[in-house]
């Protein structure tokens, strides 16, 4: 074998050698990715399923304080059982964070409303808008949420679709009343409202690779409001 045979060998040897590493390096880069993208799911699903958890209890807790209000009888906890007894003193140790729960049929969603928009807040599920109104306030309430996420349902909504947003007070009805998409930049979609109204944002287009350049807007208005004490005593003690 000549000295440029024996040279070409080598380098192939050393290519064949260079793409194998290559090939399982992809492999590792692969999987690392897939246990993150694993992790980051499953800690989204667990913050989903403890604040729904605690806020029904602070639902019913709530209810339960309207229902005997009502019929001047206050609950004696002497008959309570001793599990029933420990399940009560577990959710006045863990406070409630979330501060309501969105639903809407047509997007196949219900999802836990936290308070905030840092991306914190938003992997884990939606959120309210800094310096909007408050659940159960006359006003703006903006809520905020991923494309990629809990919002990317949002592309399927059309004007008069039902919203509803559950709270410790009760069930504001919301109907869509137009849906837009802005710049950025358009910041009075914030803007106060004499009126309860509720407004969804979220990043658009929804398959767009990278920083999206626009948002997806859902403008909504309050239809109507069912306090606790309003609704029935049975159907609402028993969530």
């Amino acid at each position: 074998m000549s000295d440029s045979d024996t040279r070409s060998a080598a380098r192939f040897v050393t290519l064949r050698a260079a793409l194998r590493a290559g090939e399982y390096a992809l492999v590792l880069l692969g999987g690392a990715c897939l246990i993150a993208y694993g992790g980051a799911c499953a800690r989204a699903s667990l913050t989903q399923h403890r604040e729904s958890e605690a806020f029904d209890a602070a639902v019913h807790a709530r209810v339960q304080e309207r229902i005997a209000r009502i019929h001047q009888e206050s609950p004696n906890q002497r008959e309570w059982s001793p599990a029933r007894y420990s399940k009560y003193q577990a959710t006045l140790d863990e406070p409630v964070r979330a501060i309501g729960r969105l639903e809407i049929p047509d997007a196949d969603l219900s999802v836990m409303v936290l308070d905030g928009d840092d991306n914190h807040t938003l992997d884990r599920a939606v959120g309210r808008v800094p310096g909007t109104a408050h659940p159960g306030e006359r006003g703006n309430l903006a809520i905020a949420g991923h494309r990629d996420g809990y919002f990317r349902g949002l592309r399927h909504l059309e004007k008069g679709d039902a919203i509803s947003l559950t709270t410790l007070d009760g069930v504001a009805r919301y109907q869509v009343d137009k849906i837009e998409v802005v710049k950025p930049e358009r910041t009075d979609i914030l803007a106060p409202s004499k009126e309860p109204t509720l407004t969804l944002i979220t990043c658009y287009p929804f398959f767009h690779v990278g920083d999206a350049p626009s948002r997806y807007i859902v403008h909504a208005r309050q239809v109507a409001f069912e306090p606790w004490s309003s609704l029935d005593a049975g159907n609402v003690a028993s969530r």
